[in-house]
């Protein structure tokens, strides 16, 4: 019988392709074993990850239960409440408008929504406890309500807002969006997490004559293939969502019993949808690709895509958010001992981390502990899900630290020699071919509310 014969150089190619696909499936393996560990040492109730380039899903596990009631294991198609999440879906419909023409960077907000043509500004409080507020000197723009930089806050982190609240009875109602509420300072004069893409929802509604939920699913997510993204749960989902746990005094999560979610009935631009990491990682990719679908749909314009990705707030700085309730979330410091800036949608870090994330990275996150990171310079985006309060646990801040840091240690090193030398000869890192190469470490998981996780 003849025997295959292969030259030295044949045998030495399919050893190569060999190691290389062993490399990688090792790489997976090292992510899901890092994680299986930290989420039992943790005691993550449910949690699902995955990590991908722009057009490969490099990882991708579930650990926990559904619910403590059954037996049904989390899976990576599982649904979760995403929050905040939602933000940046808002901010890619409102960027679609202004391609098109119909919504304006830099003119007032007003001129589609005329409750906004006479804002106040809360001072503070007099010294028999009346609010004080003055007229807003100026308008609020829709890069305003997109960068956070407007003036509205939530008053979860912020205590003057919160007096307020309780002072006049007026915090927002359960299952409502955009409140008309005084502003805490001049629109532009500096930034701190709020409502402003709630209002930018608003605007996207009233140009577009349709409900988010019907402008999201037409325009965004079924271009993208997000098939298990909606306001909406239907009855034939309801088996694959989450439930929410609660951190109680005694350190223990109580679990909220699951029950089919009531229908809204308005649509939040600042939260509110439900998702899966398969989903969520599709809407990411798009951002790698500068707008396109895997279906080659312009979603966005390249141009639209830097404009998310660049720093929007100019010399003003992100600010730590100090917590008025920490059964809802702990105080979060972002990147503590640095300046990082906001885009249209997403936190940006100006500088690189040392052997860390690339400068321009763009990240954020749900009040849930839902949090995800897109890497544009080396191609790579990331998303990991749980599901319970409050937010930036230490617990679910240290297993995020534990996905994120496994993703670069196990994949970092693969083909990093053809890397640098595709980027000595001048080629971009964000198109260095092989998945398995171009990436440092990613640094948001590791230093958010002031805490460092190994």
């Amino acid at each position: 019988m003849d025997m295959l014969k292969l030259s030295r150089r044949e045998f030495g190619g399919l050893a190569l392709v060999a190691g290389s696909q062993t490399r990688r499936l090792l790489g997976a393996a090292g992510i899901g074993e890092t994680l299986r560990e930290g989420f039992e040492r943790r005691k993550i109730p449910a949690a699902a990850a995955m990590a991908a380039t722009l057009d490969k899903t490099v990882y991708a596990g579930a650990f926990g239960k559904r619910d403590s009631a059954s037996n049904v294991a989390a899976q990576t198609d599982s649904i979760f409440r995403i929050a905040s999440m939602t933000k940046a879906i808002t901010t890619t419909a409102a960027m679609q408008l202004v391609e098109q023409g119909k919504l304006h960077l830099d003119r007032p907000a007003a001129e589609h929504l005329p409750e906004l043509g006479k804002l106040e500004v809360l001072e503070g409080f007099d010294q028999v406890g009346k609010p004080i507020l003055r007229p807003a000197r100026k308008s609020v723009l829709l890069r305003h309500l997109m960068t956070h930089t407007s003036g509205f806050v939530y008053d979860n982190w912020d205590a003057v807002f919160k007096r307020y609240n309780q002072v006049t009875s007026s915090a927002r109602p359960p299952g409502t969006a955009a409140p008309v509420t005084p502003l805490r300072f001049e629109p532009g004069a500096r930034w701190e997490y709020g409502t402003g893409i709630d209002w930018t929802g608003k605007l996207v509604e009233t140009v577009s004559g349709l409900t988010l939920e019907q402008y999201f699913q037409r325009n965004i997510l079924q271009p993208l293939g997000m098939k298990d993204t909606s306001y909406l749960l239907p009855e034939e989902k309801f088996g694959r969502l989450v439930s929410t746990h609660r951190r109680q005094p005694d350190g223990s999560l109580k679990e909220e019993a699951r029950a089919m979610p009531t229908p809204p009935k308005t649509f939040n631009g600042g939260g509110g949808l439900y998702c899966t990491v398969e989903d969520y990682t599709r809407f990411m990719q798009m951002i790698l690709r500068k707008g396109r679908s895997a279906g080659k749909d312009q979603v966005l314009s390249a141009k639209s895509v830097d404009l998310m990705s660049a720093n929007q707030i100019g010399s003003v700085n992100v600010e730590k958010l100090i917590s008025t309730d920490h059964s809802l979330s702990e105080d979060v410091e972002m990147h503590p001992g640095a300046m990082d800036k906001y885009t249209f949608g997403f936190l940006m870090n100006p500088a690189a981390y040392p052997g860390g994330r690339s400068a321009g990275s763009l990240a954020w996150a749900g009040i849930e502990n839902t949090f995800y990171w897109i890497d544009p310079r080396r191609s790579l985006c990331a998303v990991i899900m749980m599901q319970y309060y409050p937010f930036v646990d230490k617990e679910a801040v240290g297993l995020l630290g534990d996905f994120e840091q496994s993703v670069y240690r196990n994949l970092a090193g693969l083909g990093f020699s053809k890397w640098r030398q595709r980027r000595s000869a001048g080629i971009a890192p964000a198109v260095c071919g092989d998945y398995h190469g171009c990436w440092p470490i990613s640094g948001f998981t590791a230093a958010v509310a002031g805490k460092r996780f190994p």
